[in-house]
This record gives C-alpha cells, structure tokens and sequence, in this order.
C-alpha cells in the first residue's frame, strides 16, 4: 500500500455517443452528456491513478463521489477527466477530479475509494443477510 501516494495522477477518456447522453440513461431528456457517464468517466480515472500499485488480491470500490456537473457537453465530443490522489488514510484513498470537453471545464469531483479484499469482499455478497427477527 506504501505505493500508493498523494500526487499519484492518471486520465481517462469517453466519446459522448447516444448510449452516454441523459436521454438514454433515463437522467434528463436532453441528448447531452449525462451526469451519471460523467461520474462513470472520473472513477475510471481514479482508478486509472493506481491502476497496477495494490497487492494481487485487492482492488478498490468507490464509497463516495460529490460531483459538480458545470456545464454541458454534445454528441460527438470527446470528453476528459483527470483524477489525482489527494490522500490516503488506511484503507481510504481520497481523489480531486476535474473533467473537461473540447471546449471547457465541465465538472469536478471529490470521490473517496477503499480498498479490499476481493475474495472476503465477494464472499460476503454471497452470504445470505441474517434474518430479521
């Protein structure tokens, strides 16, 4: 885990097609680039920023995202987000994301990520949750 440190940075890139606008994923009625894609797109760089650096057997899962959607972007256009690792305490790596199109800013986040288990962590969503009484 010592490899993973504030300063860590990667990117990650979609292209707005019909399946990523807020019409089609049920967000909005606007052919445009839809808040969950954009949410999608900074995770992925988040991910990207330490993509290689945890021990075999591990992964991370997002726990927390606030994201300022700014502005909106069209069909066609490529979109960018960068992630940077701000902190990290335990088990939990902070990011700042930032998000841009072809012509500006269009968003920023901070988003939390914790790292696991995977074989624990898929075990337990196979367990059956107690009963109530």
């Amino acid at each position: 885990m010592d490899t993973i440190t504030p300063g860590l940075t990667a990117e990650h890139t979609f292209t707005v097609t019909d399946p990523l606008t807020a019409q089609a994923m049920g967000s909005g009625s606007l052919p445009v680039f839809a808040t969950p894609a954009l949410v999608a797109l900074m995770e992925a760089a988040a991910v990207a920023a330490i993509e290689g650096r945890l021990p075999e057997g591990q992964t991370t899962v997002g726990t927390r995202i606030e994201v300022s959607h700014l502005a909106a972007t069209p069909l066609g256009q490529t979109v960018r987000a960068r992630a940077e690792v701000r902190a990290v305490e335990g088990r939990q790596i902070h990011f700042h994301i930032e998000a841009w199109d072809e012509r500006q800013r269009i968003g920023e986040a901070a988003h939390t990520r914790v790292i696991v288990e995977i074989e624990r962590f898929l075990k337990r969503l196979n367990t059956p949750p107690p009963t109530q009484p």
